[in-house]
């Protein structure tokens, strides 16, 4: 068996919890251990059942001792701005009602509405509509007392402003206009008159607020229009007094399409209202010349009866007409008769007669262009001489036109601004207090049926979490500030040390009988052991082995003895020296008298052979601690030590020591300096409250080489802990074995 032992002592390290090597487990990455999660929580049920019962039965007795509350919701709409029940132009371009967010900003609209619903304010108009501050009912439906009679009004306002904040809840969900007003109350009807009444008064102190800032403008327009109206009145009595004074009058040329005034720009004086009059007459009288005088050139200057004038006019035209009958009937006899004849003459007569009235005629319109043309001439001239005197008039008015200007100016101004003021006052009058509320009622608070509070299952519910809360703080802390060892994986988590083996609890409570069995559990942990420590230095088994313990009786003799034991067994040459000169206990197991040894080769210069013992095993011889000197430390302290073990190397394969335990005692710590590797034996179960760090502190002061930790005296069956069991004892190696060998046979 003893060939096959390392193959399993590698099986056994590969399982979890094991670990070989001499490294720290610091550098391990941290992971969640659920056994050693359900461990801890084992080891602790007594504690975890009393906070999880304590905490589950306060909330029985808090849910019971409460008072029932019932809780009721209104919910409202709110809306960026409110309709109007009159519209205008004007009214449009400046609809947005007071309070109304900019755009973008709604979010914010929102919020400040919900502050104004938990407002003071607010809540004392509530109180005011339902007569809260005597109603002695509310105080009581508040858990409260009423007030008492030497209570001021001050402070009875102060109370009810409190409780009716405390009970009330206001929700925005997000991305949402809907707000829901709560309220509890241990009477349900309270509950719903006052989540009702507050969102009522909301929706009056909002149009409350409409109209007040619609009254303070009102207010201010009316003053405004006062002291504009004054001011308008004293420039136009200006104005008056300066055209009276300089002589202007002003005529009106314009009006706006209402019939009113618009402004001065339709004024102008009468002087220069004649002077465009006289200008204009003037233009005319030379268009008028201009066409008499081509007329008359045309007249004038040509034949009289190639003249248009005269061919155009009607009497020319008659007698043209007639002197030409004349002229053809005078033919007609010259055909007929004579030059002489009686006829031709009287034609003759009749066409010259004709003739001269011709030329009568065209005189007398020749003469007519001529009399028009100099009556234009006349008429353009004195016109002419008036526009120059007007103009005159004119120019000197304008001189007295700039101040006139400058306070007509401001006359239209206050005119301007009065008309403005007066219209913005008639509007507000119109639109004041008619303006439809931002916000309205989606639904109503109705009485509860059923209380709100308090709620059994979520009590319940708490007091389960919170003792769950409490009971996995208490074991956590208890498990940081405790360095028990109860299961392999503390010795990591804990010691920050490899795990080397576990070696159970000796079921017979002889442990050194078990040892001689070699099919016991007790053997075959050992032996694991012993497979491990082949493997726990990249160099190999180290010559020398120191086997110590925090404290006495934690199982490192026996510990000791196993591992000298066991290398034994597979034929190395081994020396075992019990260096606890404090309290031997090695040579109980040979049944020596412990006159001599180990002692004694530190005292003088004895070679080993002259102390070394037979082991009770071949291949392992055993050094008694020897007499128990007054002063071991000072022993250890001195050269001779080193020597010796420098001795045994060179004549034994492995030295193992047995050393005292680390706490209290400086012995360990000085043989951990000069061997080539420690063996920290901790026994499973066992309050140290602190002594295992102390211990490896000790050590670890002396730069000694941990090769890592010895879990004995473990009990996998206790607490139910069953999931060890099957880790360590011989059934399990057995059917490792079965396993292996039908598994190679199969291949």
């Amino acid at each position: 068996m003893a060939e096959n032992e390392p193959g399993i002592a590698a099986q056994i390290v590969a399982e979890p919890g094991i670990n070989r090597g001499t490294h720290s487990a610091m550098g391990r990455q941290p992971t969640l251990d659920f056994r050693y999660i359900v461990a801890a929580v084992r080891s602790n049920l007594v504690a975890i059942a009393m906070f999880i019962g304590g905490s589950v039965a306060l909330a029985i007795i808090v849910t019971l001792l409460q008072v029932p509350t019932y809780s009721a919701k209104s919910t409202m709409q709110i809306n960026n701005t409110g309709a109007r029940v009159l519209t205008s132009k004007d009214n449009d371009a400046n609809a947005d009602d007071e309070g109304a967010p900019p755009p973008g900003d709604t979010d914010r609209f929102l919020k400040t509405q919900v502050d104004i619903i938990k407002s003071r304010g607010l809540a004392v108009r509530v109180a005011q509509k339902l007569k809260l501050f005597t109603d002695p009912h509310f105080f009581e439906a508040e858990g409260s007392v009423p007030p008492t009679g030497n209570m001021s009004a001050l402070e009875i306002r102060n109370k009810v402003e409190t409780l009716l904040a405390k009970n009330l809840t206001v929700e925005l969900p997000h991305d949402s206009r809907i707000v829901t007003i709560s309220f509890v109350s241990a009477d349900p009807q309270f509950s719903a008159n006052i989540a009702n009444a507050y969102a009522t008064e909301f929706i009056q102190a909002n149009l409350q607020r409409r109209f007040d800032s619609s009254a303070y403008a009102r207010d201010f327009i009316s003053n405004q229009l006062a002291e504009v109206k004054q001011r308008l009145e004293e420039s136009d009595v200006a104005l008056n007094a300066y055209s009276r004074s300089a002589g202007l009058i002003r005529a009106d040329t314009n009006s706006s399409s209402n019939g009113q005034e618009n402004s001065r720009q339709g004024t102008v004086s009468l002087t220069t209202s004649s002077l465009f009059q006289l200008n204009q007459a003037a233009n005319e009288a030379m268009t008028r010349r201009i066409v008499a005088e081509g007329h008359w050139n045309e007249i004038n200057h040509g034949p009289l009866l190639a003249s248009q004038e005269v061919v155009a006019n009607q009497t020319m035209m008659q007698l043209l007409t007639q002197k030409s009958t004349v002229e053809g009937e005078l033919e007609q006899e010259r055909a007929r008769h004579f030059d002489g004849y009686p006829t031709v003459k009287a034609k003759q007569r009749q066409l010259a007669a004709i003739n001269k009235q011709v030329q009568n005629a065209a005189t007398n319109i020749r003469n007519s262009v001529r009399a028009e043309y100099q009556a234009a001439v006349r008429s353009e001239r004195d016109l002419m001489t008036q526009v120059a005197h007007v103009k005159n008039e004119t120019l000197s008015e304008q001189d007295r036109d700039v101040k006139y200007n400058l306070l007509a100016r401001e006359v239209d101004s206050n005119r301007a601004v009065y008309d403005g003021l007066l219209q913005r006052f008639k509007d507000l009058n119109a639109s004041a207090g008619i303006s439809m509320s931002n916000v309205s009622i989606i639904d109503t608070a109705e009485v509860p049926l059923k209380p709100s509070s308090p709620n059994i299952p979520v009590n319940l519910l708490v007091g389960l979490l919170v003792g769950i809360v409490l009971a996995a703080t208490t074991v956590l802390v208890k498990d940081y500030f405790d360095d028990s060892i109860r299961v392999p994986e503390d010795v990591e988590a804990k010691m920050n040390l490899a795990l080397l083996g576990v070696i159970p609890k000796s079921s017979s409570g002889n442990p050194t009988d078990e040892l001689g069995d070699p099919k016991s559990g007790l053997t075959e942990a050992y032996n694991s052991l012993r497979g491990a420590l082949l493997y726990a230095h990249s160099e190999g088994l180290p010559k020398t082995l120191l086997v110590t313990s925090a404290q006495s009786a934690e199982g490192k003799s026996t510990s000791s003895y196993a591992i000298a034991l066991g290398m034994a067994r597979i034929g190395k040459r081994v020396l075992l020296i019990d260096a606890d000169m404090r309290r031997p206990s090695l040579h109980l197991l040979i049944y020596s008298d412990n006159k001599r040894g180990f002692s004694n080769l530190l005292t003088s210069l004895d070679a080993i052979s002259s102390a070394a013992l037979p082991g009770g095993a071949e291949n392992l011889s055993l050094i008694t601690s020897g007499p128990i000197p007054p002063s071991p430390t000072e022993l250890l302290a001195g050269g001779r030590l080193k020597a010796l073990l420098q001795e045994a190397g060179e004549q034994f394969d492995l030295v193992v020591i047995d050393s005292p335990p680390v706490l209290g005692l400086a012995d360990a710590p000085l043989m951990a300096a000069l061997v080539g590797g420690v063996i920290f034996v901790v026994e499973a179960d066992r309050s140290r409250h602190g002594s295992l760090r102390s211990a490896l502190r000790s050590i670890g002061a002396m730069r000694a080489v941990m090769l890592g930790s010895v879990l004995t005296k473990f009990d996998p069956f206790k607490r139910n802990n069953r999931y060890y069991s099957s880790y360590y004892g011989y059934e399990y190696y057995q059917y490792q074995y079965q396993y292996s060998y039908e598994a190679t046979k199969g291949g």
